[in-house]
């Protein structure tokens, strides 16, 4: 696999670049935005880990709901808090 380094782009440049990626993946198999997605789920749909999705929801960036001893994400708002800022 092809190592790619970033220099010289600032973290709100990336997200900008990405976001347009992950529509893409999200239109290739659309799923109801109301959606409740696992933490699995999350996890892929973003690329990262378990350890960055749990600091996430402790900071409160993402909202996580429990259902029995289960933990769940809404689609809609997991999308909504990745999108860029519009300036």
């Amino acid at each position: 696999m092809k190592q790619i380094f970033l220099q010289g782009i600032s973290l709100q440049e990336l997200v900008d670049a990405l976001y347009p990626l992950m529509q893409l993946k999200q239109v290739d198999s659309p799923q109801p935005l109301n959606d409740l997605m696992t933490r699995k789920e999350v996890c892929a749909l973003l690329s990262i880990n378990f350890s960055t999705l749990w600091k996430h929801t402790k900071s409160g960036k993402l909202k996580s709901l429990g259902i029995g001893n289960r933990v769940f994400y809404s689609r809609e708002q997991v999308l909504q808090a990745v999108k860029p800022l519009n300036f």
